[in-house]
């Protein structure tokens, strides 16, 4: 007779037929946890454009689903189903190889939505990584809109000043020199939580003021580094020539997709390894988990503290920066009062539960929502233009909601499944 091994027998069910398997209930758990992280917020996104359907059609008469499809297009995500016989240029060089989709942007109106959905892509994915690397170290990092600015001023004074420099060079010191900024900026609540238990919610909003007003008085009517040749307009000079980021996809002057996409991307795949493939990881979890276990099993929970934040600050100061020089290339005092981009992080990072692939697809919904309810993508016929950005607000606050409400909903299936087994005996 065989030898059977404790983990071959763990999850038999005495009884049962040679050959079947049941999970016993951690291993239920574990599934259980994996499936819900893929299928809550799923859920919950589809839950928020019911709710945000309904609030289209019972206030303005609307179909919400031709107002959603409108969206659809408008976001260029339509774009991928749009197959044939294409020829793509291989980018900064002259060469072309087949390809299936038609990247040519005065060909296809399709192509140029879906640069602009991908451009609000890297910051909205940049900003989601600031939240959810400070959250898997159990804090929450609120301000990615204040590390964000200052990563941005930094980049433009950096950007359009020391003229003469090697143009890769004047970018990779702007770029660097915003992300820092916005390391420096987490780091401070990272300290205080650190040092003297302040809660970084407090803090990070606090900073989120200090940025806002600081941008406003460098960029305001005779600020520091208000424009040295329009004394009547409050914007800051304009970033070199040589330190814009180099487009790839389009045509620079109609704000075509820029390199800043790769660093998004690379962005993703750092997060992953950092906090899988690391022992700065494996720390930052353990604190996030359990800060005295951790500290007792020789953990420095101070040091990951300032740590997880400062990291947060650099992704979110590296938005600011990307922006600045992939598309910007300046700013003004409105732009400092009413940019979004970092409270849209906190929704990107919600949505995708903290994780690379889920961070950057729930970056990829938002961006196609702002780019799709944008005023020049929506016919009147279909939704009143001026209101898509409402809806886009909307659905991102619906999101939050039931991600917060993400327990509620897995017991609610456990409950339905329950009943099941119960009428089925």
């Amino acid at each position: 007779m065989s030898e059977q091994t404790p983990a071959e027998g763990a999850g038999k069910v005495e009884g049962q037929p040679p050959g079947e398997w049941a999970p016993g209930p951690a291993q239920r758990l574990a599934i259980w946890q994996r499936a819900g992280g893929l299928f809550v917020p799923l859920l919950t996104t589809l839950l928020a454009f019911f709710i945000g359907g309904l609030v289209v059609l019972i206030t303005t008469g609307k179909n919400p689903l031709r107002t959603y499809k409108a969206i659809f297009e408008g976001s260029g995500l339509n774009w991928f189903f749009e197959v044939g016989s294409y020829e793509l240029r291989v980018p900064f060089t002259g060469a072309s190889i087949p390809f299936p989709w038609n990247t040519n942007d005065f060909e296809s109106l399709a192509a140029l939505n879906l640069q602009q959905t991908l451009i609000l892509w890297v910051p909205y994915v940049l900003t989601g990584l600031a939240v959810a690397f400070a959250f898997r170290c159990g804090m929450f990092n609120i301000g990615g809109q204040g590390q964000y600015i200052v990563g941005a001023i930094m980049a433009v004074w950096v950007g359009s000043e020391l003229p003469g420099l090697p143009g890769l060079l004047h970018i990779l010191l702007a770029v660097v020199a915003g992300a820092l900024t916005g390391a420096v900026w987490a780091g401070i609540a990272g300290i205080l939580k650190a040092t003297v238990g302040a809660h970084e919610v407090i803090s990070t909003i606090m900073l989120n003021w200090i940025a806002l007003w600081v941008g406003v008085f460098l960029f305001g009517l005779g600020g520091p580094l208000q424009n040295d040749t329009q004394p009547s307009v409050p914007v800051s000079n304009d970033i070199l020539d040589e330190s814009k980021l180099k487009v790839f996809w389009g045509d620079p002057l109609l704000q075509g997709l820029h390199v800043g996409a790769f660093v998004g991307l690379a962005a993703l795949v750092v997060y992953w390894i950092s906090l899988n493939r690391t022992t700065l990881g494996y720390e930052v979890r353990a604190v996030g988990f359990n800060p005295e276990a951790a500290r007792y099993g020789g953990i420095s929970v101070a040091r990951n503290y300032f740590l997880a934040m400062a990291i947060s600050g650099t992704f979110a100061g590296l938005a600011g920066a990307l922006d600045i020089l992939g598309w910007q290339y300046r700013i003004n005092t409105n732009d400092v009062q009413v940019s979004t981009v970092g409270f849209v992080g906190i929704a990107v990072a919600l949505l995708g539960r903290n994780t690379a692939i889920g961070v950057g697809l729930a970056g990829l919904l938002f961006a196609a929502l702002s780019t799709g309810t944008s005023t020049r993508n929506l016919d009147p016929e279909i939704f009143r233009p001026e209101l898509a950005t409402n809806l886009t607000s909307l659905i991102q606050g619906l999101v939050i909601l039931f991600v917060g409400a993400d327990v509620l909903i897995l017991s609610l299936l456990n409950l339905r499944k329950r009943r099941r087994r119960v009428a089925e005996a």
